[in-house]
């Protein structure tokens, strides 16, 4: 019974509701494993389907291999197939199964047997398991078929004991997410049996697996590999359910597994040994490459297989890494003991033992330095066409045209050494030799600089070393300078080269570190999408020495199309359909993937936490190589920053749109608030007024009724005005309100505008002041009346009855201002700023009501005649407000003017 008092690990129980999260939307892989063809996989696996058939799931057939054998094609038809994809392939027609085909049906379980197949070329993906891995991630069930020997981590294994070694695998990983496993278990005498009964094979092809593949100590050895590859999958969900519910238990300390990674064909299978050394001590493990001065001088070959052998270790699921160093031993160790791994797997050398003796053992230095780290060394073959011969310090360099510059520096050095002979003893020479041998190390390379050294020795004994001119050595003290001379030539020669390469490859390191800087500076400082996009163009252009393109969705579709790309990059429709499917599955694909690996350009989908927002695609360099992991690492920070820029981009996009809309919506609030009161008013004076005219039988007299219908049309008036603003608002603020310029004269408008106001000034002392002989203005009379029909308006709204009104005029510096001033209550100094904005009116207690459209509207006509508007307090009390006009015409001849 567990402890009652003892909770779960919120922590793992956390890490187990992301991960169910995580697949709720994917679809479930069952896999039915067994040790060899002939078992019954697939019968077991029909078997399952019909059995959810008549539960009322609904199964398809994706892809069914029946072998001809009879019991398997009668399972199969009481199926639905999915009608397979024929393609042409030197000459002959394969068929595969029809993924897209799946995806438009769309079933709720379909059944794809031989998971590890190899699909043919042209084909989507490389391997089936991926076509298997789409249809999951498209939230669609899986039933599927493998034989153990198909396991990657396993082929070493399986090759040892069958003598036969199996070329398609899948990843371990696909293991490990299945969601079930069955195992399909027959005892090999049995499976023999069916054998020779023409069950699994034709009879010719049986009797050569029998010989070959089928004998019975090589099924048996399988079958127990099957068994525990299944018995571990229900030790990992005992452990899981264990450790979700703190159930006690022995808990094994947590093992971390290192693995080096060097040029050998021996890589491959150190890491396959390291991934299965994983499995049983269910631990972390990493492959790691130690990149040395040496590593400058690799071959293209070698450098693809240290590629080969990383990507290979995180297809198993470890971690690959690539670390500089001056020794192997030393960064090994380094980063052991700073990253707490507790064992280290090494191959053996497979290099001539005089190699170790002359320089140095890598897996007798690591032994020695390893201490409480365990270290596993993995044998391999002994054959001589797989050795690799690693680059060593007394390799030369190539064009030979340095080996003549280092005979010529030799040749300055003996001729220096003639010139000040004189002066000096022979011994003494030997600093301008070594400062020649140094010369030669730094700009010239290792195999030069060993030339030189050999060089000086003999010149030195040939020329200065009584007797001269000859290479006999009268003075037996001459050896020992002339082993000291060649001992410190190379040693300097050496040390010299490594301090250049080191230099090197930190010169490299700081360029890419100085590159992603630079990428996240620009980025930071991009303003919109566009310079967003041409900055990652730029910078993956410049650091990796190939051309770019980033794709992104047009029109909320889930087609993608070129946003920016480097000069002369066009791409295919055969492209874009590849960019699309690396969009829409958020995986990596073509070139260097295992998806539709035939594309010339490899494409990395830009993912954030909201989804994919696009697809970077960078092409083959001039050389065609691949992209190291180092810089396959590069690039994916480089894609993680653009796809954080344009996440932020968008955002901000979003952003803005919902600042216009919030401003829409209080505009929207504000004119329903401003003329909800100034409209409902008029209206319900207006009805009142005619429902008393109509219930009125006689009984109102003639001046009542007069006075009732004098308000009804000063109410109608005030309604004509208010929604006459408001088109007029409406006609600015679309630009369509045109000016049409004429001569007036100033007295003519404000005398319009105070004869429409004129019901209104009867107590009000109004004053005109327009000089003798002020010119005629260029003005719209129609809308210049408005604009002082406006001002009067506004001032008999906020100034005391009696009090005056003044409009006066004068002219200057080509222009005319016109000034409408009041002694009202004035405007708070915090608002002059606003007052001509639209629907903006003063909030005092006891104000009077209004839409605050009538100065905005005051201020585009204004504006539409080339004119400005101002309105400032009155000393003394009161508001004047100022109208600028241009004496002359803003339009030229023209006879109209535009807002």
């Amino acid at each position: 019974m567990p402890d009652p008092d003892r909770r779960p690990d919120p922590d793992l129980l956390l890490g187990r509701i992301r991960a169910d999260e995580a697949h709720a939307d994917r679809g479930k892989l069952k896999i039915f494993l067994g040790y060899a063809a002939g078992v019954g996989k697939t019968y077991a696996m029909l078997e399952a389907a019909h059995q959810r058939l008549h539960e009322g799931i609904d199964v398809v057939v994706g892809y069914v291999e029946t072998h001809g054998r009879a019991e398997t094609e009668a399972m199969i038809r009481d199926l639905e197939l999915v009608p397979r994809r024929l393609l042409e392939y030197r000459g002959i027609t394969l068929q595969e199964m029809d993924i897209d085909a799946v995806l438009n049906r769309h079933p709720k379980l379909v059944l794809v047997d031989e998971l590890a197949h190899t699909n043919a070329p042209g084909s989507r993906h490389t391997k089936r398991y991926q076509d298997v891995e789409e249809l999951l991630a498209q939230g669609i069930d899986v039933y599927s078929t493998l034989n153990i020997q198909h396991i990657e981590s396993l082929n070493d294994v399986v090759a040892q004991i069958t003598s036969v070694r199996v070329s398609e695998t899948i990843p371990d990983r696909v293991i490990d997410e299945a969601t079930e496993l069955e195992l399909v278990d027959l005892p090999p005498d049995e499976l023999l049996g069916r054998l020779r009964e023409g069950k699994v094979y034709v009879p010719e092809q049986a009797a050569r697996a029998v010989q070959r593949f089928f004998r019975p100590g090589n099924l048996t050895a399988l079958r127990e590999m099957a068994m525990r590859r299944a018995a571990e999958r229900v030790d990992d969900q005992m452990r899981a359910y264990m450790e979700t519910r703190d159930i006690p238990g022995p808990w094994p300390a947590k093992e971390r597994l290192l693995v080096c990674v060097s040029p050998s064909p021996l890589a491959d299978r150190l890491i396959r040994t390291t991934r299965r050394l994983a499995d049983g001590l269910k631990a972390e493990w990493v492959a790691v490459h130690i990149e040395t001065p040496d590593d400058t001088r690799l071959s293209q070959t070698e450098h693809d297989r240290i590629f080969r052998a990383l990507r290979l270790a995180e297809e198993l699921g470890g971690k690959a890494l690539t670390l500089p160093g001056r020794s192997i031993p030393e960064a090994v160790m380094g980063y052991a003991r700073q990253h707490n791994i507790t064992q280290i797997v090494i191959g053996k050398p497979v290099r001539p033992p005089w190699r170790d003796y002359l320089g140095g053992s890598v897996v007798d230095r690591i032994t020695r330095a390893s201490g409480a780290i365990d270290v596993h060394v993995i044998s391999g073959t002994s054959d001589s066409k797989s050795r690799v011969v690693r680059p060593t310090e007394w390799r030369t360099h190539q064009p030979w045209g340095r080996y003549v510059q280092s005979l010529l520096l030799v040749a300055a050095g003996t001729l220096l050494s003639a010139l000040v002979h004189p002066l000096f003893s022979p011994a003494n020479l030997v600093m301008i030799y070594l400062l020649t041998v140094l010369v030669a190390a730094i700009t010239l390379g290792r195999g030069p600089s060993i030339l030189a050294a050999i060089l000086s020795v003999a010149a030195f004994d040939f020329f200065f070393v009584p007797p001269t001119l000859t290479m006999a050595v009268s003075d037996s003290e001459y050896i020992l300078t002339f082993v000291a001379l060649l001992a410190v030539s190379l040693v300097v020669s050496n040390l010299a080269v490594r301090v250049r390469e080191q230099a090197r490859l930190a010169i490299r390191r700081a360029s890419q570190t100085a590159e992603m800087y630079d990428l996240s500076r620009d980025l930071a400082v991009a303003v919109d999408l566009q310079a967003i996009l041409d900055a990652v163009i730029r910078h993956v252009s410049q650091t990796f020495d190939r051309q770019a393109v980033i794709l992104t969705a047009y029109d909320q579709s889930d087609a993608v199309v070129p946003r920016a790309q480097t000069p002369g990059m066009e791409l295919s429709q055969n492209e874009l359909a590849v960019a699309t499917w690396a969009f829409r599955n958020a995986q990596p694909a073509g070139r260097g993937t295992d998806t539709l690996p035939a594309a010339t350009v490899r494409y990395l989908p830009l993912t954030t936490s909201q989804g994919v927002v696009g697809v970077l695609g960078v092409g083959p360099a001039q050389t065609q190589g691949h992209l190291s992991p180092d810089e396959l690492h590069l690039l994916e920070a480089f894609a993680s920053q653009a796809a954080l820029a344009i996440e932020r981009a968008r955002l901000a996009e979003q952003a803005r749109r919902a600042d216009v809309l919030q401003a829409t919506e209080r505009l929207q609030a504000a004119l329903l608030n401003s003329i909800s009161h100034d409209l409902r008013t008029p209206l319900v004076a207006i009805t009142g007024t005619l429902s008393s005219l109509q219930e009125d039988e006689g009984q109102m007299d003639a001046a009542t009724r007069r006075s009732l219908v004098e308000n009804a049309a000063a109410e109608a008036e005030r309604l004509n005005r208010l929604v006459g603003n408001l088109l007029d608002m409406t006609r600015i603020e679309a630009g369509g309100l045109k000016a049409l310029l004429e001569p007036c004269e100033l007295e003519d408008v404000v005398g319009s505008a105070l004869e429409q106001l004129a019901h209104r000034l009867d107590d009000r002392p109004v004053t005109v002041r327009v000089p003798a002989g002020f010119p005629m203005l260029p003005m719209d009379f129609a809308l210049m009346v408005q604009v002082f029909v406006n001002l009067l308006d506004n001032a008999l709204k906020y100034s005391a009855s009696g009090s005056p009104i003044e409009v006066s005029a004068s002219s200057a510096q080509g222009a005319a201002e016109i000034e409408v001033a009041d002694r009202g209550v004035g405007i708070p100094p915090e608002d002059l700023g606003r007052v001509l904005d639209k629907f903006y009116r003063v909030q005092r207690p006891g104000s009077v009501t209004g839409t605050g459209l009538g100065l905005s509207i005051c201020k585009g006509i204004v504006e539409a005649h080339g004119g400005s508007i101002v309105a400032k307090n009155r000393p003394g009390g009161g508001t004047r407000v100022t109208i600028s006009l241009p004496l002359q015409n803003p339009g030229g001849a023209a006879n109209e003017g535009q807002p």
